[in-house]
C-alpha cells in the first residue's frame, strides 16, 4: 500500500479551505500550517499576472508531497523523520526530535514548520479531532495525510470542506482507488520531481 493524493488544478479555486480544515483537524498552533494555498499569478496572494483584459491566475496548494524518495529521513542525525514501511506516509515523531531542523533544510517543498515557542492558540481549549497529535516546543512539525483519521478509515480533513472538489485520495498501488482513478487518462505534474524525490502528490492539470 502507498497512499496519495491528486489535486485538480482547475477546481482549486484558491478558498483556502483545505488549509483551514487541516489546522483546525489538527488543532495546529498560532501561525503554523501544514496546507498552504500559494498564487501562481501575480507578486501578491490572490493576485493575477498581466494586463487586463489579458489576465491570468492559478492556484497551487502546496503540503507535504510524502515523496517515496524523501530527502528529510536522510538528513535526520536520530530518526525522527521517517517514511512508514506499511503505507508511505513520512511521519515525524515529536519526542525524538532534537530540533535541528536539517529536515527543513533538505525538504525542496517548504513543507515544514518550527515550533520556537511554546505552542500557543487562539482559544483557551483544544481544538480539532480529539486524537489531534500533541504540539510540542522546539520540535520540527509537519502535514501527516492525517494520519490519525487514517487509521480510522477515514480522509485527511483538507479533503472534506474542498467546495471544489479538487482533491482525491487513496492508494496508488490499487488501480481502482479514487486517486488512481484520478489519475488515469490525465495529465499531471509533480512538484520538483527533478529532485528525485518521487512526491505521492499529483498535480491534475
Amino acid at each position: 500500500m502507498r497512499y496519495g493524493m491528486a489535486i485538480d488544478l482547475e477546481r482549486c479555486i484558491g478558498c483556502h479551505a483545505c488549509s483551514v480544515a487541516c489546522k483546525q483537524a489538527n488543532n495546529l498552533p498560532n501561525k503554523i500550517w501544514w496546507n498552504r494555498v500559494l498564487t501562481v499569478g501575480g507578486e501578491a496572494m490572490d493576485t493575477a499576472m498581466g494586463t487586463y483584459p489579458n489576465n491570468k491566475i492559478q492556484f497551487l496548494p502546496v503540503n507535504c508531497q510524502h515523496c517515496d524518495n524523501p530527502p528529510c529521513t536522510k538528513a535526520c542525525p536520530v530518526g525522527a523523520t521517517y517514511k512508514r514501511e506499511e503505507d508511505g506516509i513520512v511521519i515525524q515523531d515529536y519526542d525524538k526530535c532534537i530540533g535541528c531542523r536539517m529536515c527543513m533544510v533538505a525538504c525542496p517543498y517548504n513543507a515544514r514548520s518550527f515550533n520556537w515557542s511554546k505552542p500557543e492558540y487562539y482559544v483557551d481549549f483544544a481544538a480539532g479531532d480529539s486524537d489531534a497529535p500533541v504540539h510540542q516546543y522546539n520540535v520540527v512539525e509537519k502535514c501527516t495525510f492525517c494520519a490519525n483519521r487514517i487509521a480510522q478509515d477515514e480522509v485527511p480533513a483538507c479533503m472534506e470542506l474542498c467546495p471544489g472538489r479538487a482533491r482525491y485520495w487513496g492508494d496508488l498501488d490499487d488501480p481502482n482507488s479514487e486517486v488512481s482513478r484520478a489519475i488515469r487518462g490525465r495529465s499531471y505534474v509533480k512538484l520538483l520531481e527533478e529532485k528525485g524525490t518521487k512526491p505521492s502528490t499529483f498535480y491534475l492539470t
